[in-house]
């Protein structure tokens, strides 16, 4: 089932009396359950991808799709409520809240929803046990280690069963033991019926997708389905 879809989509930013094209006319269809990682390097038009994606902003030009609704047309309303429930995100830096507790951390999408309280509990508790923190609830940020934090914000970004999980160089600020552990279970969640797009400029954390597209002056320059043979080499690289 359809669950992206972008035709022709452009973003062009104002720089004084000059331009900047940062996409140039992307297409692209994502489909549900897929994995997919977004590859490409400083200045490509990644990132920007990646904030379209996730409802952070609007295209100049084109149609964006996601999971029937057009986004394009939304109002900053409207894109905040499709943030909190169909697209659930992972960054770099976690983006916790250093005095709050692992379980309050993950409760916080529920409070923006309205979940009354017993709810939120619960869900945060079944988001804290599928990435195996079941035993660090209590702890605040700085009691856990860079994994674990990490594991709590994959956590809090599934509490509301979003329809995507985006994660945005979700291993930059790990060593790779803990990358690896990581991306495991970036692995895992897919096997479950997760949709997680990647956006990362290391191959080896690419090659856990099945699927990699590369983007390049802000034009997807490949589009490829990875064999099995393609993600061994690629994280043995």
């Amino acid at each position: 089932m359809r669950l992206i879809e972008t035709k022709d989509i452009w973003k062009t930013y104002i720089m004084g009396a000059e331009k900047v094209h940062a996409l140039r006319g992307v297409t692209l269809n994502i489909d549900r359950g897929e994995y997919v990682a977004i590859m490409g390097p400083s200045g490509s038009g990644k990132s920007t991808l990646m904030n379209l994606i996730g409802c952070l902003d609007t295209p100049t030009s084109g149609e964006y799709t996601l999971n029937g609704a057009d986004v394009g047309s939304m109002t900053d309303d409207q894109l905040a409520v499709i943030r909190n429930r169909e697209i659930g995100f992972v960054f770099q830096t976690f983006n916790l809240l250093a005095r709050a507790t692992a379980l309050h951390n993950v409760e916080l999408p529920l409070i923006y929803s309205g979940d009354p309280r017993d709810v939120r509990r619960e869900k945060a508790i079944i988001a804290l046990k599928k990435v195996d923190l079941g035993d660090r609830m209590t702890h605040q940020p700085n009691q856990l280690s860079g994994g674990q934090r990490q594991r709590v914000a994959m956590a809090r970004a599934l509490v509301n069963n979003p329809s995507i999980l985006l994660a945005d160089e979700p291993t930059g600020n790990l060593d790779s033991k803990t990358s690896q552990e990581i991306m495991a279970l970036c692995d895992r969640l897919h096997q479950q019926g997760n949709t997680i797009i990647l956006v990362t400029h290391e191959p080896d954390i690419a090659s856990h997708a099945n699927r990699v597209i590369t983007i390049l002056d802000g034009r997807i320059s490949d589009d490829s389905v990875l064999t099995s043979g393609e993600k061994t080499r690629g994280r043995v690289a």
